[in-house]
């Protein structure tokens, strides 16, 4: 497979200095972010907290005269997110959030080919735990953020740059503190823009959209409990915890939600359609999402609630039997599906199963308006057969909480990849890697945004 896209439009980065240094910058700060080890188990006394990449930030955004914020939620030593404000031309308009994650989830180093916190650059790929979730974006803001700094460009309105701590436990010290106890730090922010968008997929014979996400469902991690009378495991004994809750994890887990097509899904399927002529019948959905490829594991997860059984916890000793057994479920659900999903919920677990959880609600921002024309423009800017097109993230963003501040959010971290890169695969997994050239391409893309939107 080859990494390598050439960028069909390079004549800016030609001509304009600035945006060349800021090309040539990006891969060396991807490569030094990896290098930190921000893993973020969502146990205190497991992860690795994000200082020292946020006073990173923090730094080489002091280099060319910015004035940042550090900011630690006070619940846990050095979970670190630095905030940086970019006054814009007309103070009167809406400002822009340009937000990214500095925390990574866990990596077993003898499962990688490189090791994953080593920035290795090799094979026109840079390879590392965040090298696609989301160092790559956050070395790209941070590039684009230090070239308007250092060339005194002034963008249209207010920016405000933000790299946060945990997000992939939920945002708790970071995202969703911020929201709760700072939210003067993003004073005026209207419109935000983070993750999971922006990059390209390629249709059948080589027809190459950019998917910009514009919505995405609500999580719900559930905790299932039964609790029965313990005895001894020698003994007949019909009341048992752990039989119970086995039974209802299966019902749970070999339900399927009923399909429900939301504006973005509607609208994601339509542009397929138009792009390449494929029909999508909602009698035979699923069927018809799987010639998305490699696609349709997140797209197919955007057309149902789904609930999948995780962890089970239950027991202490072989020859005993326990009075309480409990469940792990990852829940992901439609906008507007929330007491549909309940009520669905109950239905297949029976009365006797108790359900605690925590959750964030579903986010969903409509695919118009002068941003989304500015990032079809600055996207044709690079890629002249550029389209682009609307779509539900399965997973879930700090967009959660910044949406609570009013702001439209969309995910949009442009790469153009190749076609043959299995790029959803490599969201948490193994080898995690981002072309050269993408980042390149997506600085390009990035720079024309934040100075023309």
């Amino acid at each position: 497979m080859s990494a390598h896209v050439d960028p069909e439009n390079d004549d800016r980065s030609s001509t304009d200095p600035g945006l060349r240094r800021a090309e040539d910058e990006v891969v060396t700060l991807a490569s030094e972010l990896i290098r930190f080890d921000t893993t973020n188990t969502g146990d205190p006394a497991t992860l690795n907290p994000e200082r020292p990449a946020a006073e990173y930030v923090a730094e080489k955004l002091g280099e060319v005269g910015f004035e940042t914020t550090y900011v630690e939620s006070g619940d846990t030593p050095g979970r670190g997110n630095v905030i940086a404000r970019l006054p814009g031309a007309d103070r009167q308009r809406g400002g822009l959030l340009v937000h990214g994650h500095l925390d990574v989830v866990p990596a077993d180093p003898t499962e990688w080919s490189v090791h994953p916190f080593s920035g290795a650059v090799q094979d026109d790929y840079l390879w590392g735990r965040g090298a696609v979730d989301m160092k790559d974006m956050v070395a790209m803001t941070l590039t684009t953020a230090r070239r308007l700094g250092r060339d005194g460009i002034t963008p249209p309105r207010d920016i405000v740059f933000a790299f946060l701590a945990d997000e992939e436990a939920g945002g708790l010290q970071g995202a969703q503190w911020l929201v709760d106890h700072r939210p003067e730090l993003f004073e005026g922010c209207t419109e935000a823009i983070s993750e999971v968008g922006g990059y390209s997929v390629t249709f059948g014979d080589g027809v190459r959209a950019y998917l910009i996400q514009t919505a995405e469902k609500g999580i719900r991690w559930l905790k299932l409990r039964v609790r029965a009378r313990a005895g001894h495991g020698s003994m007949v004994h019909e009341d048992n915890a752990v039989t119970q809750l086995a039974q209802a994890v299966a019902r749970l887990g070999q339900h399927r939600f009923p399909i429900v097509l939301n504006d973005s899904v509607r609208e994601f399927l339509d542009g397929v359609s138009e792009l390449t002529g494929w029909s999508f019948p909602e009698d035979d959905l699923d069927g018809a999402i799987a010639k998305l490829g490699n696609l349709s594991r997140i797209i197919g997860a955007t057309v149902r609630d789904i609930a999948n059984p995780t962890m089970l916890n239950a027991g202490y000793k072989a020859n005993v039997i326990p009075s309480v057994a409990e469940a792990s479920v990852d829940c992901r659900i439609l906008p507007g599906r929330e007491e549909e999903f309940d009520r669905e919920l109950a239905e297949v677990l029976g009365p006797d199963v108790e359900r605690e959880w925590v959750g964030l609600p579903p986010v969903e921002t409509r695919f118009e308006g002068k941003i989304v024309e500015s990032m079809s423009r600055s996207l044709l800017t690079e890629d002249p057969a550029a389209r682009t097109l609307p779509y539900m993230m399965s997973g879930g963003t700090d967009a959660k909480s910044f949406s609570r501040l009013g702001m439209n959010c969309f995910g949009f971290a442009p790469l153009r990849l190749p076609a043959d890169l299995d790029f959803s695969a490599l969201f948490h997994g193994v080898d995690e890697r981002v072309p050269v050239d993408s980042l390149r391409f997506g600085t390009r893309v990035l720079d024309h945004f934040l100075r023309t939107s």
